[in-house]
């Protein structure tokens, strides 16, 4: 499942998109990633070539379930990386930045463990501020 860089953040801006317009056409991600008409085109036709993404008649994008596969693991990386981010002082914009350039390198094996102790973290946290509630009268 290994793919280009610009693959996975076409994936997750057609994801994204999707998630705030019901039909999503190439202009739309022309519009949301700043790229000229004949780049989306050419990224378009390899996508849908390499099984990511089907167009309707009308020209209406879909991810196939490799290309939702791939946008999501993209997505969730790249909210999670941004949140963690900022928790750690980093401002928004600064987060959102950065983390749009580790969510293509960082290993699953990394990933799942950065999640982890977060995980671990956030439930250590809710343990002590419930023994916290519990001592108040």
């Amino acid at each position: 499942m290994k793919i280009r860089q610009s693959a996975e953040d076409y994936l997750e801006t057609i994801l994204v998109l999707g998630q705030k317009k019901p039909m999503i056409r190439s202009i739309d991600v022309v519009n949301e990633m700043g790229f000229s008409k004949p780049s989306v085109s050419i990224a378009m036709k390899n996508l849908r070539e390499n099984g990511y993404i089907s167009m309707d008649r009308e020209g209406y994008i879909r991810l196939e379930p490799p290309g939702r596969e791939i946008a999501e693991m993209i997505y969730e990386r790249h909210i999670f990386l941004a949140d963690m981010l900022v928790s750690l002082g980093v401002d928004r914009e600064t987060a959102l930045e950065d983390a749009c350039r580790i969510e293509h390198v960082i290993s699953p094996e990394s990933f799942e463990a950065m999640k982890r102790h977060i995980r671990e973290q956030r439930k250590k946290a809710g343990n002590r501020g419930q023994e916290n509630q519990e001592r108040q009268p």
